[in-house]
């Protein structure tokens, strides 16, 4: 998977076929979406699609007309509704697509921007098939973007790790996703995320695997202890459906510190202040082998079955069931 920029006023997905890669699309189907334009959507030449009194206005470039546009409306309606339920809303009233239609199938590279509006870029492959879309992860990656205040550019390591580690659970809870293709690849990818010599805390160590799986295994601790100490009664859900609702997402500047507070209040907790003042500024590394043990996670979740008798098996199966 390579890396890709991120710039001073951007969110990006990388690039290449993780994170989500390889997962099954569900027989969940979208529901219609409304024909152009749609209210609050001012390119009459757009397709405007209402997800919960959210407008998605995506502008498509495709010149040959070579993909079916019911196909893109189709995706693009699904990946707004798995957000949606993940959050209890969509995380923003207008959001601009900018799709670029290229040779190839699948979903390529994402950006999100706030710098005049929201505004969410990703490429298309020409043939691609509404299976492909199906198991598409970008757009869900980039539309989670949507959700989080802006913390700046210290923190994109808490932006990105919470995009790739909600992108699996709430593609999980929807359906879109297996189960045990989400844990599979957390068990498999998170290592990347773990310090390495030289390295220092999450705030320190701007490499991509710090970035991307160093926060999404931030997420996962931050999940896993939260509900250890409400007795599995809220989660990382729960706090983050508070930060949106008290910031309003991306639209907004906040610092990191205000956000993790609200957070945390949500879950009667001080969970996300407490581990990022343990990760800030130090490189952690946290026993993996155990927490998969403690959670019931076999080393291949694809082919060998979870163990529901774990000390911490209740909590991964809540965090995939739909709340």
């Amino acid at each position: 998977m390579a890396a890709v920029a991120i710039g001073a006023a951007g969110r990006s997905a990388p690039g290449g076929p993780t994170p989500g890669g390889g997962a099954a699309a569900s027989g969940l189907a979208a529901a219609s979406a409304a024909a152009a334009p749609a209210a609050g959507c001012t390119d009459r030449a757009a397709l405007g699609i209402e997800v919960q009194g959210t407008t998605l206005c995506a502008s498509i470039d495709d010149p040959a007309h070579s993909i079916r546009t019911e196909l893109l409306r189709d995706w693009i309606d699904r990946s707004g509704r798995i957000v949606a339920a993940y959050y209890a809303r969509f995380p923003a009233p207008l959001v601009v697509l900018r799709i670029r239609v290229e040779p190839g199938t699948g979903v390529r590279g994402g950006r999100t921007t706030n710098d005049s509006g929201l505004m969410i870029q990703v490429s298309v492959g020409a043939d691609s098939t509404a299976g492909d879309l199906a198991a598409d992860w970008v757009l869900v990656h980039e539309m989670v973007h949507l959700a989080l205040p802006e913390i700046g550019r210290r923190h994109n390591w808490l932006a990105e790790g919470l995009a790739v580690y909600v992108e699996g659970i709430a593609r999980a809870q929807f359906g879109n996703r297996d189960v045990a293709d989400a844990w599979a690849e957390y068990r498999r990818s998170m290592p990347l995320g773990l310090p390495r010599a030289g390295e220092g805390g999450m705030d320190e160590s701007p490499s991509w695997g710090r970035t991307y799986w160093g926060g999404a295994l931030f997420c996962l601790q931050v999940d896993v202890a939260i509900r250890e100490q409400t007795h599995n009664q809220a989660g990382l859900q729960t706090a983050l459906r508070a930060i949106l609702k008290e910031t309003g997402g991306y639209r907004a500047e906040r610092g990191i510190d205000d956000v993790l507070r609200i957070g945390d209040a949500a879950t009667g907790t001080r969970v996300l202040q407490e581990l990022y003042q343990a990760n800030r500024a130090a490189p952690v590394t946290p026993d993996l082998t155990q927490l998969w043990q403690r959670l019931g996670v076999p080393e291949d979740p694809k082919s060998q079955p979870f163990d529901d008798h774990a000390p911490l098996a209740a909590i991964r199966i809540a965090i995939t069931r739909q709340p």
